[in-house]
């Protein structure tokens, strides 16, 4: 089987967003001869609770940790949201929609998700936010609203929150080396820099391809 990867994320995973470099130098070092398969693994979806202060004290935590291992940018603004609902349904089903509509997109569409939503303090919970990402990304706005609003697209996006349940991702990023009929090792289960992560990568690459 050719060798390929399968990374397990989410839009609004603050730990994802200090990944995104590390999934770039993977892309630079291999290009298409290294797939990445995204599956968006399900944070919060569903999620109709406004946002406690204890709440944001625990994720203006976690930034700060983020900020620290990967020098990703933040836009602490965020914080002064009142009332806000952390529901990671609506940007997981919009990376979902634009895959629909051009299959080599997903990775683009989960790092512009996450730098609208970090760095630039966008809701990206917002059907019409989301869709301003995705004429960012070269797709018609009306196009991409009808894919979005798809039952198809709600069920492919219910479909990857419980294949990560099913084989026990519950944390992200996620970053397995694999397929479903060889098995699967994971590269990473956690944030790692690519420094870190290249030497199990290059192990990985090094072993031959199994026939089938």
């Amino acid at each position: 089987m050719p060798k390929q990867l399968i990374y397990f994320a989410d839009p609004m995973c603050s730990w994802c967003w200090g990944f995104s470099p590390v999934i770039d130098s993977i892309q630079d070092a291999h290009g298409d001869d290294l797939p990445v398969l995204l599956v968006l693994g399900g944070l919060q979806p569903g999620n109709t609770k406004p946002l406690t202060e204890k709440a944001r004290d625990s994720i203006k935590e976690h930034w700060g940790h983020v900020f620290e291992r990967s020098a990703q940018p933040f836009d602490h603004a965020f914080f002064e949201r009142d009332g806000f609902i952390y529901d990671t349904e609506p940007p997981s089903r919009a990376i979902v929609a634009l895959h629909s509509l051009a299959k080599d997109v997903s990775l683009a569409a989960l790092k512009a998700v996450h730098r609208a939503f970090y760095a630039e303090n966008r809701d990206v919970t917002d059907r019409e936010v989301l869709a301003d990402i995705a004429e960012e990304l070269g797709q018609d706005r009306d196009a991409f609203l009808t894919a979005f609003d798809l039952d198809d697209n709600r069920t492919a996006t219910q479909r990857g929150f419980d294949f990560s349940r099913s084989i026990n991702v519950t944390g992200f990023p996620t970053l397995l080396a694999g397929d479903n009929d060889n098995g699967y090792r994971a590269l990473t289960q956690g944030y790692q820099s690519w420094e870190d992560i290249q030497p199990a990568l290059d192990a990985y690459l090094a072993e031959p391809e199994i026939q089938v």
